[in-house]
């Protein structure tokens, strides 16, 4: 992907950039794919010569949206997503970089994998592709990968993907390991034996359902053996979906004694509850499962105080076969690249959650996390952001699907607030009045 050669200056607009604390009508100028200047202080510089000028009065500019958990199908299944499709759906939602989850096949657990990701992005994505990296081969769970190699070749965090590590022994060990090469432990807590053959929320409601359910505990037993292990070994260590109000107050109580954690949650949990499965709706099969709403407003004052760190789509393609079955049996998961924006902004329409915290959450602290170079507005940095109307509604229908599947929980949603523009390095990816480009 190269950057547009010719100057760049988006005028009038409201600028957001949680990086700086800045919120004001100005100018971006971006030369050369890089960010010149941004903020009300550009509005004085005047244009570059030969610049493309845009008008945006009435629309907010903030930086791309940085996605800490995607899930794709290359190599090994590009039938429900490629690198070049995953990247498609991501410029439509005003997502500018995506760490991808390492459940391929084959699983992204060396080197020479990690780089296959990040050469066919270079070749074919529109938007900057990093692969995570299996923290064990294979993701069996018995053999730690070659962390020190996969962290020096760049690969930003290592995660098990949908799996959860059992042994607390081979944990703390990679704990250590990672902590020496100061990597980022990324780890989602859904204890396998407690979840047995659960599909929703353990409760009345998957009583009336006839459906097996899945504790709570299943998530707060594996994240609390995982803090202590992490406040041990000192390791930098990210939760990376929570669901559930209890898993809050343990990830606060960590935080109090100042372990080095962090804790992300995913749109689907801040947006929807167990009751959205209606009449056994498997789009709202998901992993961990939708649950109460009570826990729901949990997560969303866990957003507004601080508690999660950021707001993930949890992007998981899943084709026709892996979901039109019944509900038991169907696949786990949605796709979310072009809904991510969009679902969250509702807690901004809201008042449940300020919009620089909102924008935050999507960009600077998922960028901060993963230690990336984008996330922000700052002069010096690469020229990703994107052009959102705040207050256009709009219907969430498939014909503005891009993902190669289309199994997402928010078809025919309603939402007030759409990505107009988004540019990646100083070149236009996505433009609403013409498509993805």
């Amino acid at each position: 992907m190269t950057s547009s050669t010719r100057p760049l200056v988006v005028a009038n607009a409201r600028i957001l950039d949680p990086s700086r604390g800045l919120d004001e009508v100005g100018t971006l100028v971006v030369q050369d794919g890089i960010i010149a200047a941004a903020g009300a202080d550009a509005q004085n510089q005047g244009a570059p010569e030969g610049a493309e000028v845009i008008d945006a009065r009435g629309l907010l500019l903030i930086p791309g949206l940085v996605d800490a958990r995607v899930f794709m199908g290359e190599p090994g299944g590009e039938h429900r997503e490629t690198i070049r499709s995953v990247s498609r759906a991501a410029a439509a939602g005003g997502v500018t970089s995506i760490l991808t989850m390492p459940d391929t096949d084959p699983v992204i657990d060396d080197v020479a994998l990690a780089q296959f990701v990040t050469r066919t992005a270079r070749e074919t994505a529109i938007v900057n592709v990093f692969p995570s990296a299996a923290l064990t081969k294979g993701l069996k769970g018995k053999e730690m990968t070659e962390i020190g190699l996969l962290a020096q070749a760049g690969v930003p965090a290592f995660t098990e993907g949908r799996h959860t590590l059992r042994d607390p022994a081979l944990i703390r060990r990679i704990m250590t390991y990672a902590r020496d090469f100061d990597a980022l432990f990324m780890h989602e807590t859904q204890d396998a034996d407690l979840v047995g053959a659960g599909v929703m929320n353990e409760g009345l409601l998957a009583s009336w359902l006839g459906l097996p359910g899945i504790p709570r505990e299943a998530e707060i037993i594996p994240l609390e053996r995982d803090l202590r292990l992490a406040a041990l070994t000192r390791c930098r260590y990210h939760a990376a979906k929570l669901s559930t109000a209890a898993s809050l107050d343990v990830v606060r109580r960590a935080k109090r004694e100042r372990a080095p954690i962090s804790a992300g949650v995913s749109i689907n949990h801040l947006s929807l509850n167990e009751n959205d499965i209606g009449e056994y709706r498997t789009f709202f099969r998901l992993s961990p499962p939708l649950r109460s709403e009570d826990d729901r407003q949990a997560m969303i004052e866990g957003i507004a105080d601080g508690t999660l760190d950021i707001i993930v789509s949890s992007h998981d393609p899943q084709d026709a076969d892996g979901k039109r079955r019944p509900f038991a049996e169907a696949e786990a998961g949605s796709i979310g690249l072009e809904t991510l924006l969009s679902a969250s902004l509702r807690l901004h329409h809201s008042d449940r959650v300020p919009l620089m915290r909102l924008i935050e959450c999507l960009t600077s602290a998922p960028a901060k996390l993963l230690k990336l170079d984008r996330g922000t507005l700052q002069s010096g940095r690469p020229a990703d952001f994107a052009l959102v109307d705040l207050d256009s509604p709009y219907v969430f229908d498939k014909s503005r699907i891009r993902s190669r599947s289309k199994n997402s929980a928010f078809e025919n949603a309603r939402f007030q607030g759409e990505v107009v523009r988004t540019v990646v390095a100083g070149r236009t990816v996505f433009d609403h009045a013409n498509g993805t480009l």
